[in-house]
């Protein structure tokens, strides 16, 4: 790996199938420690349910608001400021519960792969 700053680049946001807006920051295999994505959930709206096959995934709440649900844990309201960690093979999903976008930075380690990713349907 060799030192690098990376710029943001509005441009390169998409609509994910799980129902958010993504912005890979950070995600590349010469660095398969980590990944970094900005994740957009639009009001009112939720991801779909899903889990992580061997990725720790970690939500930085950046601005908004919501409401996040992994495994049997009880629903649990979460705001600017607040980490959600989240172990492989968790069910997980959230659900802007604002006015405004939810924005958090989803960080993984190792680095999200799409082979990693299962949507479920429970």
């Amino acid at each position: 790996m060799k030192p690098k700053i990376g710029k943001f680049e509005v441009e390169a946001e998409y609509f994910s199938e799980e129902n958010c807006f993504v912005n890979e920051l950070y995600n590349s295999a010469a660095d398969a420690a980590v990944s970094i994505a900005r994740i957009r959930v639009l009001p009112g709206e939720i991801t779909k349910l899903h889990r992580l096959h061997h990725t720790t995934e970690r939500y930085v709440i950046l601005a908004g608001s919501g409401i996040v649900e992994i495994d049997e844990l009880p629903k649990r309201e979460v705001q600017i400021g607040d980490v959600v960690s989240i172990p492989p093979m968790c069910r997980q999903r959230i659900t802007n519960s604002g006015a405004g976008d939810l924005i958090f930075l989803a960080v993984c380690s190792p680095r999200f792969i799409p082979q990693n990713y299962e949507e479920l349907d429970y």
